[in-house]
């Protein structure tokens, strides 16, 4: 039977507070208090005093296990059996809070759940179905399977037991960090931010509470417009645990209540606040781990000359997904470059060219030698040269001295200039 919802907003916000007063004690039994760290980096680049919590050292490596150990310790005497509905994170969270209380859990994924999270979940003694395109059509058939099999349906958000139980995270801060001003939360449904925001809130009216989410699935930005819930198309995005088309009833009363703002990040922004948590904080974060530094570096956010937390809230990616991040990231930073051009086709030419490269501590990564191209002058080839190189300094200084050599190389993307 459904829990019942106070119809005042506000009554809600103090049972979300009180219920994770109660889910503090439990999720700390089960889980870790991640990490709470000052960032030097990040501060220097956004002007502000930056602290990031990292969730992506979470156990199952997501926040969520947070409030799927509070739901299923609530209902752990009268339940059959449990079934879930997640991209991946919450169906890594209600698989091993299962198997800590001992029940059977079934959970569905959408197909273009990442390979990585549906062996996880597999891997924590759930049984896995994969349906749909994203997490609403999971969730249908979720439903139906906790019909037929008279198992309890966990929800992924919006639910009162599974908020307070992420709202723990926020009672972190406060006995970490104490006084801070803004806190920047990525969402998805909504279970994050509502909890956070339901716990600093009461505590700390004044704490500013920011909400991040993908310009691809922009559920909250649409919603709050519209001053109701309502469902959008989602585009595909790299932070897939944010790609919900609607956001839940409960936590959009909350939001709209008590959070201060909702901005959107592009695909590449959130990119490069992987790349940049990778190669800087050496930390790993997913698309939606990183969605709130994203916020953060792009300025979205009034936070200049402030004490700001960013919420990493999970550190499952894909390797192929982080592969082509990392590629990405290094060709956005000139470290990673495409050098095009004609050149003699005579012996010796490919071997001087790599000299040169050397000689600027550049590493071919590929080469391509097309004697097929029809816009080649007579006698040369069209060269294309993938390399490393330390930076762009680096990669004009080589670029030069093959100019003063008699190559006419040029950067990818740049019209070759023909001898």
């Amino acid at each position: 039977m459904a829990e019942a919802v106070p119809s005042d907003t506000r009554e809600l916000v103090r049972l979300v507070y009180e219920e994770s007063l109660k889910a503090r004690e439990i999720v700390s039994q089960y889980a870790h208090h991640t990490p709470l760290d000052p960032s030097a980096t990040f501060s220097r680049l956004t002007r502000a005093r930056v602290y990031l919590k990292y969730e992506n050292l979470q156990k199952t490596g997501s926040f969520k296990i947070r409030g799927a150990l509070y739901k299923i310790y609530s209902i752990k005497n009268e339940a059959r059996g449990v079934v879930a509905a997640s991209a991946g994170n919450h169906a890594q969270g209600v698989a091993y809070a299962a198997s800590v209380f001992g029940l059977p859990a079934v959970i569905v994924m959408p197909e273009t759940a990442s390979i990585a999270k549906v062996e996880a979940t597999k891997g924590y003694g759930a049984e896995v179905v994969l349906y749909g395109r994203v997490f609403d059509d999971a969730e249908a058939k979720a439903l139906e399977i906790a019909r037929e099999r008279g198992y309890t349906f966990i929800p992924a958000f919006d639910d009162v037991k599974i908020i307070a139980g992420q709202g723990t995270i926020a009672h972190e801060l406060i006995q970490d960090l104490g006084d801070f001003d803004a806190v920047v939360v990525p969402v998805g449904g909504g279970g994050l931010i509502s909890g956070i925001a339901s716990v600093l809130k009461t505590v700390k009216p004044g704490i500013k509470v920011y909400g991040v989410e993908p310009e691809n699935a922009p559920k909250f930005t649409k919603s709050l417009e519209a001053g109701r819930p309502v469902r959008v198309e989602i585009r595909p995005t790299i932070a897939d645990g944010l790609a919900v088309k609607r956001p839940g009833d409960i936590t959009f009363r909350i939001v709209r209540e008590l959070v201060d703002d909702i901005v959107t990040v592009s695909e590449e922004e959130i990119a490069h606040a992987i790349y940049m948590l990778l190669e800087r904080g050496k930390v790993l974060a997913e698309g939606a781990g990183a969605a709130a530094l994203a916020a953060l570096l792009t300025g979205k956010l009034p936070v200049e000359g402030r004490k700001v937390v960013a919420i990493v809230s999970g550190g499952n990616i894909d390797l192929t997904a982080l592969y082509r991040v990392l590629i990405r990231g290094l060709a956005a930073s000139g470290r990673i470059v495409t050098l095009e051009g004609y050149v003699p086709d005579i012996p010796g030419t490919l071997a001087d060219v790599a000299a040169v490269i050397a000689r600027h501590r550049g590493n071919i990564l590929e080469v391509v030698h097309d004697r097929s191209d029809l816009g080649a002058p007579a006698w040369h080839t069209r060269l294309r040269v993938t390399l490393e190189v330390p930076g762009p300094a680096e990669a004009e200084a080589l670029l030069n001295e093959l100019a003063e050599r008699g190559y006419r190389l040029r950067l990818k993307g740049q019209k070759p200039e023909a001898p």
